[in-house]
């Protein structure tokens, strides 16, 4: 009977400190440094949003839509003779590299390659009757990050916080490269119809802009706060006499995912074709207060408008944001 009552007392104690560990995240001291910080990158630093060490950990989310789904602005097309329905991506493996790099005993400056593999499918009418098409792809990107040493423990935890981090950049490989179609050069963001842009960003390489977080005493990621009217201008360079689909996209929430297509405004060349395509658009008065990542990307116009499982590429740019109010 003691023994019994022993076990008895153990189990609750046992339980209180896993759901403590749980709360308080208090990591095993068998945890490399190098681990720890892979572990941030790909799962995040706790459950607050405010974190800008979180932002890594949202891009599977974000990005896998789960199959095809409705752009906001056209549910459903008004003449459905020819036209697009819905379309989306459906990520079905995600595989994660870390090539980090050690400065001295203080940074460590992370290159993240992430290889997402999925099915972009879309639904469409040809000649009034509904087609869908399921194409096989598989899409790398990439995000520089440092982590800075903040102190010198047997917990990795406590001796590392995200430092700086890049935007996102990424393209498809399979079926086909996206960059070889299509790529996004330059991304300018207004706010509150300001005439100059509040964010310039050059490509076609978006990692090399990186953010000093605010823990260290930088201004942090761009701040997008609720009601905020904003203009993106999106600058690409194609090889297709077609126009491409360029199209925003922003994070899941209780009313599922978000996406809106843009306009062409310019159009200059005649192969390589040099576009500008923009939208205005209010940040939601309801929107969640936190870092999240907006996405910006380019498709061939074959990749919605065509069902040869061939014809898919895609080039795609991550901004991380703020919503602070």
């Amino acid at each position: 009977m003691r023994a019994i009552k022993r076990i008895l007392i153990i189990v609750p104690i046992i339980l209180t400190a896993l759901s403590g560990c749980q709360r308080n995240a208090v990591e095993p001291t068998n945890m490399t440094d190098n681990e720890y910080v892979q572990a941030v990158i790909s799962g995040g630093y706790d459950n607050d949003y405010t974190n800008e060490d979180n932002i890594m950990m949202q891009e599977y989310t974000d990005l896998n839509e789960g199959g095809a789904v409705y752009d906001n602005e056209s549910n459903p097309p008004a003449n459905p003779y020819d036209s697009l329905y819905k379309w989306g991506r459906r990520i079905t493996g995600v595989n994660r590299n870390y090539n980090i790099e050690n400065e001295g005993d203080s940074l460590k400056n992370v290159t993240v390659t992430t290889t997402f593999a999925g099915n972009f499918i879309t639904i469409g009418y040809q000649g009034g009757i509904k087609d869908t098409a399921v194409k096989p792809y598989t899409e790398v990107l990439k995000r520089k990050v440092v982590f800075k040493r903040i102190a010198s423990t047997e917990y990795p935890r406590r001796n590392w916080r995200l430092y700086k981090v890049s935007n996102l950049d990424g393209e498809t490989t399979q079926p086909q490269t996206g960059s070889s179609k299509v790529q996004i050069t330059k991304v300018e963001i207004y706010k509150n119809n300001s005439s100059t842009p509040n964010y310039v960003f050059n490509g076609p390489d978006f990692t090399g802009t990186l953010f000093t977080t605010k823990l260290f005493g930088g201004e942090g990621i761009p701040q997008l706060d609720r009601n905020d009217l904003v203009k993106v201008k999106i600058y690409t360079t194609s090889q297709s006499v077609k126009t491409d689909y360029v199209a925003f996209h922003w994070a899941k929430n209780t009313y599922g995912f978000h996406r809106i297509p843009f306009t062409l405004e310019s159009e200059t060349g005649s192969g390589p074709y040099s576009r500008i395509y923009t939208k205005d658009f209010n940040i939601y008065g309801s929107h969640r207060i936190g870092a999240h990542n907006a996405y910006f990307s380019a498709n061939t116009n074959e990749s919605l408008y065509n069902d040869d499982l061939n014809e898919f590429a895609s080039d795609l740019v991550g901004i991380p944001f703020k919503v602070t109010k």
